[in-house]
């Protein structure tokens, strides 16, 4: 059962993390890294699973705001790796996780007529198949204490088909639906399962496609916005979901983009 919001409690309050422990995937750059920064800030130590552990630029920024931040190695595409990863979070971390964030992912950008079985395993099995498993072992570890945050990173291709990477939109049109899933299992447990569905991001993901000038003016043109959007328009969203703030929130695709959808 959910527990009830405790009467009179600032509002303000309601979005502190302290005391609390996260796991976040993909948290070495981009939106992972911005999420990763923005619990550390509410007070959330934070444990970061990646591929290239010698990137330590977002520990070592955790860090110097004086919060606890660990790196712990995980290749997404290796299930073995993949399903040991969370038990892994909660050696080096006391044996505690509250938050988990899966923001690891991959896109691969192919006209569906090419698309090679390699490609479409690559993409689902890092997308969906790697997400799930450490969902299993987050809820594995959160329904005993009936307690507990997820959140997984979407997208808008959860909702439109986009064009030239079927692969990714299947993906996230799948993370949505296993966010649903999730949530109505576990929502009686007191575990909050929710996704955020971010719009199109300047981050080292869309690269390839930001210099060409059709991309940009599309992207920008649809968007109310009027811009493409940052790293850092997740952190505030990510605050929320994770915090006491969304408590009776609960299997929700939030749409950050501008506007584009709506």
């Amino acid at each position: 059962m959910v527990a009830a919001p405790t009467p009179n409690v600032p509002a303000l309050k309601l979005f502190s993390l302290e005391g609390k422990t996260a796991l976040v995937t993909g948290g070495s750059r981009g939106i992972g890294a911005a999420i990763a920064l923005a619990l550390a800030d509410a007070g959330a130590a934070v444990c970061i699973a990646q591929r290239n552990t010698s990137n330590t630029g977002t520990a070592e920024a955790i860090r110097a705001k004086g919060v606890r931040a660990e790196i712990i190695s995980c290749d997404l595409g290796n299930i073995e790796a993949v399903k040991s990863v969370f038990q892994q979070a909660l050696d080096i971390m006391g044996g505690q996780i509250d938050i988990l964030v899966n923001c690891g992912g991959i896109i691969i950008r192919n006209i569906a007529v090419d698309v090679t079985e390699d490609e479409w395993d690559s993409v689902l099995d890092i997308n969906v198949k790697a997400l799930f498993f450490i969902c299993q072992a987050a809820g594995r570890h959160m329904i005993p204490r009936s307690s507990g945050k997820i959140i997984n990173i979407a997208s808008i291709n959860s909702f439109i088909g986009g064009e030239n990477y079927s692969p990714y939109s299947a993906s996230k049109g799948a993370v949505s639906q296993l966010t649903k899933a999730l949530s109505n299992e576990w929502a009686k447990h007191n575990i909050q399962v929710n996704a955020i569905a971010p719009g199109y991001v300047a981050t080292d993901m869309n690269a390839a496609v930001r210099p060409d000038a059709e991309t940009t003016s599309a992207a920008i043109t649809g968007c109310p916005a009027g811009r493409w959007g940052t790293p850092a328009d997740y952190a505030g969203p990510a605050v929320f979901l994770a915090s006491g703030a969304s408590q009776y929130v609960s299997g929700e695709v939030l749409v950050v983009d501008g506007g584009l959808l709506g």
